[in-house]
């Protein structure tokens, strides 16, 4: 097998002036055959480029479009962004996935809107000190914000580096990145190595033909398009389970906030029978009689609920970069009681509004089925088993014991939140 290419080749380059040509070609292309019509192109103004590069770290642009016309929408400026409520802004960001990113723009945000000036860092050193932005983001909103000659070096620009010049290692695509800069059209060049890389120089099934610089492509002249870039190391994808209890009085609902780091930090989630020590049996999740009295005695203590009726709701998998996250629903009717604690993050809400707070994707799928009277799709084929609806069923007889551990319980006098 031949080895990994270095970074010693992209010195002919420099000495050959293919630089300048590789410059000029893509540039070419750009005006021609580049993405146009973007919500993001065609302004200078600092927080729509910004807002756009943080939405696209790590998320297709067709995924991105309709994330970004409602967030500019509700936001229009870094001060309506610093005013607003984080739980308002995560709410926007829902579905869109890496929520730290909503998380440092709103903090980055305030960090402008409270400094002496007030005003948006003008240069990329400036920049990469915000948070959530890295060397390559800065670049980016440098060049479309200011017109500064800064390289950006993302995935989609690794990969045309990788083949093209055949390097591979970090600070060599780096300084190979800076070499490139043309000294004028700076803004058509950065686009169309983005796009390149999206459109044409693919990691799967790259189109070398409609490639504008294919001629001088080292890996499609030693026929090694498929090998570079080397795939990095996959990380170690670890397993979790989790039950979430998914409690309705009527038709209200009782979630819980998610602490701020970690895992869906800050976001509205069911309350998870596995993250409570005390219920967490020593060999999994116990099932029947025995699984209604831990739940039961749970929500009593914990929750001040009365259990009326469970069923077992269709499991499902989310997956994660690092996580496979299995999940089973257990879909709880329960009688609230007069006397139940208080805090803990947690608040009732009518389907409605639970559907319009700041929520992961797998629970927004479980409250469109509840509200639908449906099973979430994409899950087990007991999903067509399972009804929501108990409206005609009396309760039966597991029910009545799992009413009996209630009647024990004595929870405290503060009334949890709700919202309708």
């Amino acid at each position: 097998m031949k080895a990994i290419i270095g970074p010693r080749f992209y010195g002919k380059c420099l000495q050959s002036g293919c630089v300048q040509a590789f410059a000029r070609r893509l540039i070419a292309w750009q005006r021609r055959h580049g993405r146009r019509g973007l919500p993001w192109q065609g302004t200078r103004d600092p927080y729509r480029v910004w807002l756009a590069e943080v939405m696209l770290q790590q998320t297709r642009v067709e995924t991105v479009v309709p994330y970004y016309r409602r967030f500019v929408a509700r936001f229009p400026d870094f001060a309506a962004l610093a005013r607003a409520p984080l739980d308002e802004v995560l709410a926007l960001w829902s579905g869109l996935g890496y929520y730290a990113r909503a998380r440092h723009l709103h903090a980055a945000a305030r960090l402008v809107a409270n400094s002496p000036s007030g005003r948006f860092p003008q240069s990329a050193a400036a920049l990469e000190r915000l948070p959530g932005v890295g060397r390559s983001t800065a670049a980016a909103i440098a060049v479309f914000a200011f017109g500064e000659r800064a390289a950006i070096l993302d995935g989609n620009v690794r990969r045309v580096l990788a083949r093209h010049f055949g390097v591979q290692d970090g600070r060599a695509q780096w300084r190979l990145a800076q070499t490139l800069l043309p000294v004028r059209g700076i803004e058509t060049y950065t686009q169309a190595l983005m796009d390149l890389g999206a459109t044409v120089c693919r990691r799967a099934d790259p189109a070398c033909v409609r490639c504008p610089v294919a001629r001088s492509c080292r890996a499609r002249r030693e026929g090694r398009v498929a090998e570079l870039p080397a795939p990095r190391a996959r990380p170690k994808v670890s397993r979790q389970q989790a039950s979430w209890l998914v409690l309705l009085e009527g038709r209200r609902v009782l979630l819980e906030k998610r602490p701020p780091a970690g895992l869906w930090g800050g976001l509205w989630c069911f309350p998870d029978l596995g993250r409570n020590a005390r219920t967490r049996p020593a060999s999994g999740v116990p099932t029947g009689p025995a699984l209604e009295k831990r739940i039961a005695q749970h929500l009593c203590r914990t929750l001040g609920c009365e259990l009326l009726r469970i069923e077992r709701m269709p499991s499902f998998v989310h997956a994660f970069t690092h996580l496979r996250l299995e999940v089973q629903p257990w879909l709880c009717r329960v009688r609230v009681s007069r006397a139940m604690p208080v805090g803990g993050g947690r608040r009732w809400f009518g389907l409605r509004r639970a559907l319009a707070a700041a929520l992961p994707a797998p629970v927004r799928r479980v409250l469109l089925a509840l509200r639908s009277q449906k099973a979430p799709q994409g899950t087990s084929a007991a999903s067509a088993r399972w009804r929501t609806s108990t409206r005609q069923s009396r309760p039966n007889a597991s029910a009545r014991r799992s009413a009996r551990y209630t009647e024990r319980c004595r929870p405290p006098v503060q009334p949890i939140a709700t919202v309708t």
